[in-house]
């Protein structure tokens, strides 16, 4: 596995797509949602498939061999 990618907030969340794309995993818009539909992306170890879930601190995110934990 990759090292993690620490993802500090500044406000009280993100959304999954806006995140993917923010540290690097996904390059569009389009992209992040295709990995959010097509079940690849873990928050919390369960499969995501809301494109716009508020990603809150705590959450651990899983796609690609890669994982985010979020912090504040």
């Amino acid at each position: 596995m990759n090292p993690t990618i620490t993802f500090k907030l500044s406000q009280e969340f993100i959304p999954l797509i806006q995140l993917l794309k923010y540290v690097g995993i996904a390059n569009t818009g389009s992209e992040a949602s295709y990995l959010v539909d097509s079940g690849q992306v873990l928050c919390n170890n369960f499969v995501e498939t809301r494109k716009r879930y508020k990603v809150k601190q705590g959450d651990i995110i899983l796609v690609s061999n890669r994982k985010i934990e979020v912090v504040i």
